[in-house]
């Protein structure tokens, strides 16, 4: 560990600074703020000079504004908030796009402008500000180039129309920025803005593709100086009723509950929630899952997606363990017992999370959560008596991370992960130390880390330990790297982390050739080809060796395709028999993928995608070649700029496919199945303006697991297969999975930071029927079970105290 230490700090020691020539924008202050209704009227707007003369970013890399489409910055500021007029000029203002869409939903059939800001001037993270010309807007939190919508601040933006273009203006509250104490701000910023009917993209100060990150080119801001912000003290009650139907049985709901946002400092917000409600986060996508891993889903509540961008470093925390599934389970249960009630998830009480940025570019982030003590009854069918077994006791989740950031292009982070359960559960620890390092040029990055696990059951602690080391080139057309993948077999980061296996050491080389020019034909193409060779730490055998190349191409007329194809030599699958120690051999196989997209500007548009992979015989064993086909097609419509269709078909088919059936602990059996799959998917959302929607979400998942040849086998020690008889009256494997689920909502944005959402959810779900039956069949049976419905409704009102207090002193 001291030599791994000792090697990134002498990364950053010997790289320095990325220095640019930057444009500089001068803040103006005012005393009498502007009326926020994008009619750029104000008499703080007029003498105030702009910020322009933009270069183009898209699709091409070179060159500066069209004259016909000029476009001007204006920015000011007081003690309560950052103001912003934009004025996107443009000779012919009928034809600027205008669909309607709800927050963060920027990127559709409008063109758009968007601040970039970043208030520590560290080339790294920043947060960007955006407004559609329907007047949506959005927000994100932005590291490197991947942009986070999941981040929500409150704040203002308004656009207007006449005959030479349209206009925004924006306010931005200091209670929605974090910035350091300091008697002047050192802020950097750019602009960016998409004609989509040009297909063009022009930003405020230039932006080379081809070298570093986008961050890294911001133009400086001067003139915010002495500023005194008020308290930063935002509420955000919520009340909840429900009210559900399900087998003949109806219940009602009544919660509520709040979140507080709290400016501890200039640079560090406390956020906290209590007494937290999720029943309105969108419904997770379940899949019969026939693999040896947990299937796992996004995280939709609001909570654990916003502002966790420090607490993500190194992958090591999932937030959907936090009120997840119990970490225990019921045990044995007697032949006259019947389980009344099985917990899936752990209630969560409390939670909070303070972060936040020095003016020396040290980020501090802690995190911590509280779930409640539950159990499952299970009910003795003689006495009638039920007992209670504890499945999870009361636990408690921590995270504490330090972040340096340097050069503005670089970081190190040290990150600690704790997961406390009451009693004699199972507790765990997990430290990483992570690096990314650029140098000067922004032609090298190197990234990595070394993470140590630590779990504690049954009094015994078990050590494991991850690594990974990656070095590439970051500049110019051509680019290329190299990557050491490593964990030994006892790495375990599974209580707040996700890690789906251990025991690997793996290299992976790969290399890229991307136009940053367009071409007479296309404005965009990139052609990647990756190299990977697999094994395991112990033994150290080679598990399995992968090629594969695949490309991207855009056209002049935004006709966007590609495809893929790779090889897969013969592998050997430690997971699949669910045995420590044995292992299944698949044999080499090769397959493909073509896609398409079509031109989302037009009113009908389309994605289509098909693929497949063949695996060679196994004459030894008298199989079949095992084949899978996948098609899906994807046709959308809009049918105004308020009203927008999307519909997904996909098809799966695996023929002969072998797999994992049953084991007593030695004794591993598989069967040869063929595995039917079709999900359908519906979005509509019809749009009455940029804060009022209804959204329908449809969808409906199909799959089989059908071993109607009745081939199993015995998995042998070296990994090949021995047909052998199996009775399935005692395990049947073969399975017909249908689930449906329907979320109809009206949500109304009747205020800054305030909504309201009604919401009627429709499920069923139904695993009982034969894998025989087909699709229609199983569609038919589906609906003879009871069916979940569900009508609830939910008001957040945002309130930020000094606005109370002025009330009060009103």
């Amino acid at each position: 560990m001291s030599k791994f230490i000792l090697f990134c700090s002498s990364l950053i020691i010997t790289f320095g600074t990325y220095s640019q020539e930057k444009k500089v924008i001068s803040a103006t202050r005012i005393d009498t703020s502007p009326k926020i209704d994008g009619v750029l009227d104000d008499n703080v707007w007029k003498n105030i000079q702009p910020a322009k003369n933009f270069f183009m970013l898209e699709p091409a890399n070179e060159g500066v504004e069209r004259e016909t489409h000029r476009t001007e910055v204006k920015m000011a500021y007081d003690d309560k908030a950052v103001y912003l007029a934009a004025y996107m000029f443009d000779n012919e203002p009928s034809k600027v796009q205008r669909q309607f869409s709800q927050r963060d939903d920027i990127f559709v059939q409008a063109d758009h402008f968007s601040f970039a800001l970043n208030t520590y001037n560290d080339g790294i993270n920043e947060v960007h500000f955006l407004v559609t010309s329907a007047g949506t807007i959005g927000d994100a939190i932005v590291s490197g180039n991947n942009f986070d919508f999941s981040y929500n601040v409150v704040w203002q933006c308004n656009v207007s129309f006449d005959e030479k273009g349209w206009y925004a203006e924006f306010k931005i509250p200091y209670n929605a920025l974090r910035f350091p104490q300091a008697e002047e701000q050192n802020w950097s910023a750019n602009f960016r803005r998409r004609i989509t009917h040009l297909n063009e993209t022009y930003v405020w100060n230039q932006i080379d593709r081809s070298v570093g990150l986008e961050s890294q080119y911001n133009g400086l801001v001067e003139g915010i100086r002495n500023i005194d912000p008020p308290l930063r003290l935002t509420l955000y009650p919520f009340a909840q009723g429900l009210v559900q139907h399900f087998d003949n049985e109806t219940t009602t709901n009544l919660t509520a509950g709040m979140d507080i946002k709290y400016g501890l400092s200039d640079a560090f917000t406390l956020d906290a929630t209590l007494i937290p409600d999720f029943g309105q986060a969108a419904f997770d996508e379940v899949q019969l899952n026939l693999g040896p891993f947990e299937q796992v889903f996004d995280e939709n509540r609001a909570f654990f997606t916003e502002g966790t961008d420090l607490f993500n470093k190194g992958g090591l925390f999932f937030s959907r363990r936090v009120g997840g599934a119990p970490s225990g389970d019921i045990g044995t249960v007697a032949d006259n017992e019947e389980i009344i009630e099985e917990p899936s998830k752990v209630g969560l009480l409390n939670a909070l999370k303070i972060s936040g940025r020095t003016k020396g570019n040290l980020g501090v982030g802690f995190f911590n959560a509280v779930t409640e003590r539950t159990e499952a009854r299970i009910r003795n069918l003689d006495t009638d008596e039920v007992r209670n077994v504890l499945v999870e006791p009361l636990a408690n989740y921590n995270i504490f991370v330090v972040d340096q950031l340097f050069n503005k292009n670089s970081s190190v982070t040290l990150i600690n992960t704790n997961v406390t359960r009451d009693g004699s559960f199972r507790d765990a620890n997990v430290t990483g130390f992570l690096y990314d390092v650029s140098n000067k040029a922004n032609s090298w990055n190197f990234e990595g880390g070394a993470r140590v696990s630590n779990v504690v059951e049954n009094g015994v602690t078990t050590t494991g330990l991850r690594t990974n080391f990656e070095v590439r080139r970051t500049k110019g057309n051509f680019r290329y790297g190299i990557a050491n993948y490593f964990a030994n077999d006892t790495y375990d980061a599974n209580d707040l982390g996700l890690n789906f296996r251990n025991n690997f050491n793996n290299v992976i080389g790969e290399a890229s050739y991307e136009i940053f020019e367009p071409t007479k034909r296309f404005n965009k193409y990139r052609i990647d080809f990756r190299v990977a060779h697999r094994r395991l730490y112990k033994p150290s055998v080679q598990t399995e060796n992968s090629y594969r190349l695949s490309s991207f191409f855009v056209t002049k007329e935004r006709f966007a395709f590609g495809g893929n194809v790779n090889y897969n030599s013969k592998s050997q699958d430690y997971f699949e028999p669910r045995v420590a120690g044995r292992f299944v051999t698949f044999l080499p196989n090769i397959g493909g993928a073509l896609w398409v997209s079509s031109d989302y500007r037009k009113k009908f548009a389309y994605d289509a995608t098909i693929a497949g992979r063949n695996w060679f015989n196994e004459a030894s064993v008298g199989d079949e070649q095992q084949s899978h086909i996948f098609l899906e097609l994807s046709p959308r419509y809009r049918f105004s700029d308020k009203f927008l269709l999307i519909w997904r078909t996909e098809l799966f088919n695996q023929y002969n496919n072998f797999g994992y059936i049953d084991d007593d602990g030695t004794d591993v059996f598989l069967g040869r199945r063929e595995v039917r799959r079709i999900e359908n998917s519906l979005q509509a959302s019809y749009n009455f303006d940029s804060y009022k929607a209804i959204d329908l979400r449809f969808r409906n998942f199909w799959s089989t697991a059908n071993y109607k040849d009745e081939v199993f086998y015995l998995l042998n020690d070296d990994g090949t297969r021995t047909e052998t008889p199996y009775d399935i009256a005692a395990n049947d494997p073969n399975r017909n999975f249908n689930i449906w689920n329907l979320d109809l909502s009206f949500r109304w944005r009747f205020s800054p930071g305030s909504e309201a959402i009604l919401l009627y959810r429709n499920q069923a779900f139904n695993d009982e029927a034969p894998s025989t039956e087909n699709y229609i069949g199983s569609l038919g049976k589906l609906f003879d079970n009871p069916t979940q419905h569900t009508l609830s409704l939910r008001i957040v009102y945002f309130i930020d105290v000094n606005n109370l207090k002025n009330s009060f002193k009103g």
